[in-house]
């Protein structure tokens, strides 16, 4: 046998250089420190998306987009042997990735790992960060029950908000001025293939800027002795700390899955009033709540300008962190960047809370 799997070894090694690949794991390291847990989100990030993936999959066999979307979910729910497992597997998994997504950013920001020459890193990280949004409000829909489709028509005032080109695009997602099967249509067509054509190969991007770069050691650190820093080999060792990461990540989504399974709801009807308390998904709570509150302190388009704009331009002064701070030397920057990081996280916690808690 050991004879037989030398043999499979050297065929396969000798075709895909497997050796150098291992070689290559075994040469990179890990930084070993007191904020080494935080190098671990973006790891679940990666597993949760993966088990999307899958479960993507196996929902498409049964799903039908257009009238018996509805249907199709109820007999998948229902009467499908696991299939409300699926289901709930899948949507707990979504809204773990952003959580995990969501850390594994504010742990990048505090960190410095945006500086040079990371900075491409940072960008390709906040376009997934993105895209894995647009992911998530697009299958919102595709169940067609009541709340994903007054979620969605209150989902879609954010866009609809810019000045000028906000109308439009309106008009382009929804497939005409109201949400509709077309609309459902289209959601369906972005979460299944247009997405995963973006999101992809920039995740393949992403992961080889990691690799090229390695993990990034914190201020803190970087002003030790290089003699005093430690670090593990990236595989085994993190590689099988990581395994056991995502094995408890499995076991938090597996009793989420089954004790709090996603409810399916009553079919969505365009001519009954929305329900009270409707809302979007809470990693769209901050822009829903800029424009709630900038719409009551200024009605009409003018509140609507103002809180999209102040939330693209907070957005925007987000991503250009790493030319503002660009290096360990920017001192009286470093610092200032950071107050924006504290601001930013205690803006998003803040109107999250207050989103929720407004309903």
């Amino acid at each position: 046998m050991k004879i037989r799997m030398d043999s499979l070894w050297a065929w396969l090694d000798a075709r895909l250089g497997l050796a150098e690949i291992i070689a290559a794991a075994k040469h990179k390291t890990v930084p070993q420190h007191a904020g080494s847990f935080w190098y671990y989100w973006g790891g679940i990030a990666l597993f949760l998306f993966m088990v999307q993936v899958l479960t993507g999959m196996l929902l498409l066999i049964y799903y039908r987009p257009g009238p018996d979307a509805f249907d199709s979910v109820r007999q998948l729910t229902y009467e499908i042997n696991f299939g409300w497992l699926i289901r709930s597997v899948h949507a707990w998994a979504a809204n773990l990735m952003m959580v995990a997504v969501c850390v594994h950013m504010f742990s990048v920001f505090f960190m410095k790992a945006y500086r040079s020459p990371r900075e491409f890193g940072w960008w390709s990280g906040m376009i997934l960060l993105m895209i894995a949004a647009v992911f998530g409000f697009s299958g919102y829909l595709l169940p067609m029950n009541e709340l994903s489709y007054f979620a969605t028509k209150v989902g879609l005032e954010i866009p609809t908000g810019m000045p000028l080109i906000g109308p439009l695009i309106g008009d382009i997602v929804r497939a005409g001025p109201e949400v509709s099967e077309f609309t459902l249509q289209r959601f369906f067509a972005l979460h299944v293939a247009v997405l995963p054509a973006l999101f992809v190969p920039l995740l393949g991007f992403h992961l080889w800027l990691v690799h090229k770069h390695g993990n990034a050691l914190p201020p803190s650190e970087e002003a030790r002795p290089a003699a005093e820093r430690r670090s593990i080999p990236f595989f085994p060792n993190f590689f099988m700390k990581d395994l056991v990461v995502w094995l408890i990540v499995v076991n938090v989504l597996a009793l989420l899955a089954a004790v709090f399974p996603w409810d399916l709801g009553v079919q969505a009807d365009a001519l009954k009033p929305a329900p009270a308390g409707i809302h979007p998904e809470w990693y769209f709570m901050v822009p829903f709540q800029i424009l709630k509150v900038f719409g009551g302190l200024f009605p009409g388009d003018l509140g609507e300008a103002l809180g999209v704009g102040i939330f693209s331009l907070g957005m925007v002064l987000w991503m250009l962190v790493p030319l503002y701070d660009p290096d360990s030397r920017s001192g009286q920057r470093a610092r200032w960047a950071t107050y924006f990081g504290l601001l930013v996280l205690a803006a998003f916690a803040g109107l999250t809370i207050w989103g929720y808690a407004a309903l």
